[in-house]
């Protein structure tokens, strides 16, 4: 018997429930060395929710881990190109 329950379809992180994440270990997501990232950006490579759950770490400013295939570092070069590009405009 399943006894997880089902995420709330109105929670705004319900998305994650159709995250290919959620068939391993959360530190996968969270590795230590390069080789680690890089086996989280191949799974994240074909997930369902992979623009969703980037966006959701931008948004909340999440500085740890593998989100939306993308390292810490990568995010925080978006972010700050993202408030470049604000500024031009």
């Amino acid at each position: 018997m399943n006894t997880t329950p089902l995420p709330d379809p109105d929670s705004p992180t319900a998305w994650m429930a159709d995250g290919l994440c959620r068939m391993y270990p959360p530190a996968t997501f969270f590795p230590s060395d390069g080789v680690g990232v890089d086996k989280a950006r191949k799974i994240c490579a074909g997930c369902p929710v992979k623009e969703t759950c980037l966006e959701h770490a931008l948004d909340h400013r999440i500085e740890h881990g593998v989100w939306g295939g993308c390292s810490e570092r990568e995010r925080r070069r978006i972010l700050k190109r993202r408030r470049l590009e604000a500024a031009a405009n």
